[in-house]
């Protein structure tokens, strides 16, 4: 296994933020669909943006919707790479990877909270886990997102918008951020460094 990150390239935006994170932590971010590349990675980072319908659409096309779940090094979701990672997705009926248990379900509309969620918020650590380590309960985190999944045994932490969700979670070599840590500050940065460093 080479030290490579490999950056699966599901057709989101924002990669280059992502890359240019991972460049600061001294990584290069790989952005590839090749099986060969990615099952040879130190670290996955699958990352999304857009919607879960198009983004599985694209996985299978590739051939990746059955190598990710067997991938065993380190593997981090990112926003709808975090959702895709789960069971399903109310977002047109989506069947997901199903590596994590649960189903993303679209956020409800209120006054002074719409959807998408979009802006800096809080998160609430649930569980002590290497991937937060030095980051404070209570740091403000960037998410932009319409779909969420709910608190259960793998979140890590939480967030909350209208009721609490899953801003982090993980299970073994599987780990999820809802919100983006390349546009996080230090706490994202501090993220990735803990996904590359302590995984």
């Amino acid at each position: 296994m080479d030290a490579t990150v490999a950056i699966v390239d599901g057709g989101g935006a924002n990669i280059a933020s992502l890359r240019f994170a991972l460049a600061r932590l001294g990584r290069e971010g790989v952005l590839t669909t090749d099986a060969g590349v990615i099952r040879a990675a130190s670290h996955v980072i699958l990352p999304g943006v857009g919607a879960a319908r198009a983004a599985m659409d694209k996985l299978r096309e590739a051939g990746l919707d059955t190598l990710i779940p067997q991938l065993t090094q380190p593997l981090l979701g990112i926003c709808l790479g975090m959702q895709l990672l789960f069971e399903a997705s109310e977002e047109d009926d989506t069947r997901c990877l199903g590596i994590l248990p649960g189903t993303a379900r679209r956020f409800e509309a209120a006054p002074g909270r719409p959807v998408p969620h979009m802006g800096w918020n809080r998160l609430r650590r649930r569980s002590a886990a290497p991937l937060l380590d030095g980051i404070d309960d209570g740091a403000w985190c960037y998410f932009v997102h319409s779909y969420a999944l709910p608190v259960t045994d793998s979140t890590l932490a939480s967030a909350s918008y209208g009721h609490d969700f899953a801003a982090v979670a993980g299970r073994g070599n599987v780990l999820a951020a809802q919100f983006h840590p390349e546009r996080s500050g230090t706490a994202g940065a501090r993220l990735l460094q803990n996904f590359l460093e302590r995984y």
